[in-house]
C-alpha cells in the first residue's frame, strides 16, 4: 500500500465520521461509541464507505475498528467493489 492511499482513506473516513457524527473536532483515534456513535449512525457511515470509497466494510468490522485510524487501516486491506 502507498502512503498516498492511506492517508487518501484516512481522510475520507474523517470526512465521513464528521459529518454523520456532526463533529468537527473527531481525532482519529476516538472511540465511535465513546463519541455517542449508534446504530443509526453505524448504518450511515456503512452506507457511505459504500457509495464514496467503494468499499463493503461489514457491521461486525465496524465494531471491531472503532476509531477513525482502525477502520482505515481495515479498508485499505480490502480491494474496492466493483461498479
Amino acid at each position: 500500500m502507498t502512503d498516498e492511499r492511506t492517508v487518501m482513506i484516512a481522510e475520507k473516513v474523517h470526512a465521513i465520521w464528521c459529518r454523520e457524527l456532526q463533529r468537527n473536532d473527531l481525532a482519529f483515534d476516538d472511540d465511535f461509541f465513546a463519541l455517542g456513535g449508534q446504530s443509526v449512525i453505524m448504518a450511515k457511515i456503512q452506507r457511505a464507505f459504500m457509495v464514496e470509497l467503494g468499499v463493503e466494510v461489514p457491521v461486525d468490522q465496524l465494531f471491531r475498528n472503532p476509531t477513525v485510524a482502525s477502520v482505515s487501516a481495515y479498508i485499505e486491506s480490502l480491494q474496492p467493489v466493483a461498479r
